[in-house]
């Protein structure tokens, strides 16, 4: 993560979060928090979050029921929000902001793709092998002939 740009990195395996947060923000806590996997987590999560911190629950990879953190959400006055992409794509003005931010992004180096592997289209059940796996850091792409 760190090759990729990172600043920091968290090892959930053998790091706290909340601990390592407090440690990188001085104890001030993440002031934006990104969860695209949801579930029970998303108390420690909260826990790590700054006063009044907002976090981000766009997706729900953990397939599980998410609770709602209200001890955290009360104390630190945290809002929770979720967030689909149909926001963006539904909307001319805000998809064209963000084509727009993308395309500067590309342009200035700022953003940078991760290719993780190509394959052509008629390897496409590979392809979506390889995705369901998730050992990919980068994006799968696909070669139409």
């Amino acid at each position: 993560m760190k090759e990729l740009g990172a600043k920091h990195v968290v090892v959930l395996s053998s790091e706290d979060l909340v601990a390592e947060t407090d440690a990188i923000t001085g104890g001030d806590g993440a002031r934006l928090v990104f969860d695209p996997v949801a579930g029970p987590f998303v108390t420690r999560l909260a826990e790590a979050a700054s006063p009044r911190g907002v976090l981000f629950i766009y997706g729900n990879l953990s397939g599980v029921e998410t609770p709602f953190p209200t001890g955290a959400a009360i104390r630190e006055g945290l809002t929770l929000r979720g967030y689909t992409l149909f926001e963006i794509v539904t909307d001319a003005g805000r998809l064209a902001d963000a084509v727009e931010s993308v395309m500067v992004g590309l342009r200035d180096g700022l953003l940078r793709p991760v290719i993780a592997k190509v394959f052509h289209f008629d390897e496409i059940v590979e392809a979506h092998r390889y995705l369901e796996s998730n050992r990919q850091i980068g994006k799968i792409v696909v070669t139409v002939p």
